[in-house]
């Protein structure tokens, strides 16, 4: 909500997108909502599943129908600067899942993408729930693969200030641990070593929904995220979806190969019906590709197939059946056709 009135503020409208199927009520106009296409609790009751497995499989269902969402994000391309995806407050129930996988990628594939992590700074005062919520942010990092975003919200309650010196200095972070007590601090002590090079590339922001302060240094940090991504990651996802086309462009090969050997083996079988001397010669496709300018009194014949079905000649009994072969054999070449179209 506070991002989209900033936005507004700006003269720079959102395009806002609602992915929480659970959700009661938005604090903000949601352009496509989730909710108008799958009932949450519904598919709780049909499925027999809990909260979470319901916000996944509604998640899943709706994933099946977002080339439709991509097609309105494109619409709306000149009019709106930004697209805000809210997605469910559950974190390994998107990140995790197949449908996560399936809308991130849509979406990184069309657009500069970035993550942005939420976390809450009042609730992370404590050193081992501050490494909870970095070992969070690096799994989502590692996952999505896309530039990314931590943003330390409601610093109108505790200032960041004590989160980011952690992060940058290792001996202060130490300190802290230093007065916990529980086995979990001697873990939290090693984790913090392997994260010192997670937190160097790390972009942090603090900010606070309640007031607005912090977003203009947000919205700076989002454009270094978007120059990220145009060097960095988009180059990749080029890569990737030529490796796609190149994939899909061979199996439409083999499929028309399987395809005419299909039709070359009905040629075969079907060739004695023409005469040893005119089939032996050449294979089933040079067969289908010279029929019918052999002689110019075959070419008139062919020229209107509803001469074809009654036409009798009394020089050769196999004439009817090499016609009805023929006739098939025009019949799956229109097949083919239809195929490749």
């Amino acid at each position: 909500q506070r991002l989209a009135a900033h936005l507004h503020g700006q003269r720079c409208p959102p395009y806002l997108i609602n992915l929480d199927p659970a959700v009661h009520s938005l604090p903000f106009p949601a352009n496509i909502d989730i909710r108008d296409t799958v009932k949450y609790k519904e598919v709780m009751k049909q499925y027999g599943l809990g909260p979470n497995g319901g916000i996944v499989t509604s998640l899943n269902l709706f994933a099946t129908r977002f080339d439709q969402v991509m097609k309105f994000i494109e619409k709306r391309q000149n009019a709106s600067k930004y697209v805000i995806i809210d997605t469910p407050g559950q974190i390994e129930v998107f990140t995790w899942s197949a449908s996560g996988t399936i809308i991130t990628e849509a979406l990184a594939s069309s657009f500069p993408s970035v993550v942005v992590y939420v976390m809450d700074t009042s609730r992370s005062t404590n050193p081992i729930t501050f490494m909870s919520n970095m070992l969070y942010a690096c799994s989502i990092l590692y996952k999505t693969k896309l530039p990314f975003i931590v943003v330390m919200n409601k610093t109108d309650i505790i200032d960041h200030s004590f989160a980011v010196e952690w992060m940058q200095d290792f001996e202060t972070f130490q300190d802290a641990l230093n007065q916990e007590t529980s086995y979990v601090s001697n873990l939290t002590r090693s984790m913090s070593l392997v994260l010192d090079e997670f937190y160097s590339s790390l972009k942090v922001v603090g900010v606070s929904a309640v007031l607005g302060t912090g977003l203009h240094e947000f919205f700076i940090q989002l454009s270094k995220a978007v120059d990220e991504y145009e060097r960095e990651y988009r180059p990749e996802y080029e890569r990737l979806r030529k490796t796609l086309e190149e994939a899909q462009e061979k199996q439409k090969r083999e499929q028309l190969e399987h395809l005419w050997k299909d039709m070359g083996s009905v040629c075969v079988q079907g060739s004695t019906l023409a005469g040893p001397d005119d089939a032996s010669a050449m294979g089933p496709s040079e067969l289908i590709l010279t029929r019918g300018t052999l002689n110019e009194e075959e070419e008139e014949r062919e020229s209107d197939t509803d001469d074809i079905d009654h036409e009798v000649t009394e020089e050769s009994h196999e004439e009817p059946a090499f016609r009805n072969f023929m006739q098939d054999m025009r019949m799956k070449c229109q097949r083919k056709s239809n195929l490749n179209e």
